[in-house]
């Protein structure tokens, strides 16, 4: 399976067997300037030693993992793939599932001589993934430039939220480092829901209704008027909490109080969205783009609430699979032509081009059957990541080197056709107040359950004996990949159950829809 890149120039229109959607005819005029300036091809080869050389033919750059490319980096130019002259060395960013599970990724990618991590984390450390580099201080831009040129780092991959937002990126690129994450003008399309809902409106991208508030008084009067169920959110960043499906109006104007008046999300919630209930299914949709071309990944669909049923407040993610059968392929075209492609087109008319991953949350309306934009993240989903890394079978520092390169249009992806499933452990309490420092046992042995398992860390560390311990709120990532979704499952459960963490707690019920809809399909 391989998806082509789509570009922002114009109208959709199919370009030939490669399935390249190609927006001609209608360039961007050369006034609009990006806030954050990409080095030129020439500066690019003189970044370091490790940086990675290469040059593609008029064919579609397809990057594989295939025995062709373990054996030699360079390929002929006749066949149409890449000449790598060089290995490069990648510097992630985070230390929480997500990067973990792109760490894995890069570690398997052919043209990446060695992966480091900062902070990483002790699962990271102990897979081998990476190499985790902990006293470096990522809030620091000059300490992370420094770093880099003395371990003649090619790539830097940020993974959360909070550097990207905080500008890391636009210090990077300008001290001449390619970096995969948009700057921080870009970023603010996560940073802040009502940028994010502006955008919408001036480049008529489908979303529920909204009306924002700083004012508690007005946002309750305006919730009395629409009734419920709505939706209130935290205009800012609050690590996957700040939002609330108030089912009634008294859980509405809880929401409110809480955020406006006693503050529990500090300066992210001194502003709120208020929006439309929207009734259908949850889907998330990944997009790479490059400033100009989106080249869209495979779906996922995650599981925020916390408990069986989807009941309960929401979660940064309590599990994920990929592909979401929700997500077909015509489905996938109309995301990429009404949402993705507007944003990106939008951003750029801004004057603030987005380089890096494009996270979409998205409510596939039961009435219409059609996409409405949730949120947007400008980093790889958790949980949903760790599901697409592990079907993911091309090159991934090379895919993301081309997006930073401003390249995607010469790169097409190639996936495993298995189903991935990750369940998440969490500490017991989570959302909410939880415990640190409990005890995890049997984390070798439940991955030893199959071969298709991988387990993921996120707040995890040794205690003072040598124990591993949690840390954090969401704290494993139990992945498996099937031939369908009941055998992905299967896996993915019988490796949680094997781990020991009496303090842990995990949903039963991930990918029900799936099975739903596979039980449906079946009969």
């Amino acid at each position: 399976m391989a998806c082509s890149a789509y570009s922002i120039r114009g109208h959709l229109k199919l370009a030939g067997v490669h399935g390249l959607y190609a927006l001609a005819n209608n360039h961007l005029s050369s006034s609009l300037k990006p806030s954050v300036s990409y080095p030129s091809s020439r500066q690019w080869s003189n970044i370091s030693s490790n940086a990675a050389r290469h040059t593609a033919c008029h064919s579609h750059l397809i990057v594989g993992n295939s025995e062709r490319w373990r054996s030699s980096l360079k390929a002929s130019l006749e066949d149409g793939t890449i000449v790598a002259e060089g290995r490069i060395t990648v510097l992630v960013i985070g230390g929480g599932g997500r990067e973990h599970a792109l760490c894995f990724a890069l570690n398997r990618s052919p043209s990446c001589e060695a992966v480091l991590c900062a902070p990483g984390n002790v699962g990271i450390a102990q897979s081998g993934d990476a190499v985790c580099i902990s006293d470096l201080d990522i809030s620091n831009s000059d300490a992370v430039i420094s770093f880099c040129h003395k371990r003649g780092v090619g790539m830097v991959v940020i993974g959360p939220e909070g550097p990207l937002v905080a500008g890391l990126t636009n210090d990077l690129v300008k001290a001449g480092i390619p970096t995969f994450g948009p700057s921080s003008e870009a970023a603010a399309l996560e940073g802040s829901k009502d940028f994010m809902k502006k955008l919408c409106d001036k480049y008529n991208i489908p979303t529920a209704q909204y009306h924002t508030f700083t004012d508690p008084v007005k946002a309750k009067q305006y919730v009395r008027d629409e009734g419920a169920p709505i939706v209130v959110k935290a205009d800012g960043l609050a690590a996957g909490k700040g939002v609330v499906v108030a089912m009634t109006l008294d859980e509405a104007f809880e929401a409110i109080d809480s955020m406006l008046v006693e503050e529990s999300f500090g300066p992210a919630g001194s502003r709120i969205i208020i929006e439309e209930y929207l009734e259908g299914e949850e889907a998330s949709f990944f997009a790479l783009v490059d400033g100009e071309k989106a080249l869209p990944l495979e779906s996922a669909q995650d599981h925020k609430r916390v408990g069986d049923g989807d009941v309960g407040p929401n979660t940064g993610g309590m599990g994920a699979y990929s592909p979401a059968p929700i997500v077909t392929e015509e489905l996938k075209h109309t995301i990429m032509e009404t949402i993705i492609i507007p944003t990106v087109k939008g951003m750029a008319a801004e004057g603030c081009k987005f380089v890096g991953v494009l996270y979409a949350g998205l409510m596939i309306e039961k009435k219409s059957g059609l996409p409405k934009l949730i949120e947007y993240n400008v980093r790889f989903g958790d949980p949903e990541c760790q599901v697409l890394m592990m079907r993911l079978e091309s090159d991934l520092a090379q895919v993301l080197l081309s997006a930073c390169k401003g390249e995607l249009g010469k790169v097409s992806l190639t996936w495993s056709p298995e189903i991935a499933m990750v369940v998440v452990m969490a500490s017991e309490g989570y959302p909410g107040s939880y415990r640190k420092g409990t005890v995890i046992k049997n984390i070798n042995k439940a991955e030893q359950v199959s071969p298709a398992v991988k387990i993921f860390h996120a707040g995890t560390a040794l205690d003072g004996d040598g124990n591993l311990v949690a840390v954090g709120g969401r704290v494993l990532g139990v992945t498996a990949k099937g031939k369908d979704i009941e055998e992905a499952r299967s896996r993915a459960y019988d490796a949680v159950d094997v781990v020991h963490w009496p303090e842990g707690f995990f949903r039963r019920d991930i990918g029900w829809r799936a099975l739903k809809q596979e039980h449906t399909a079946n009969c």
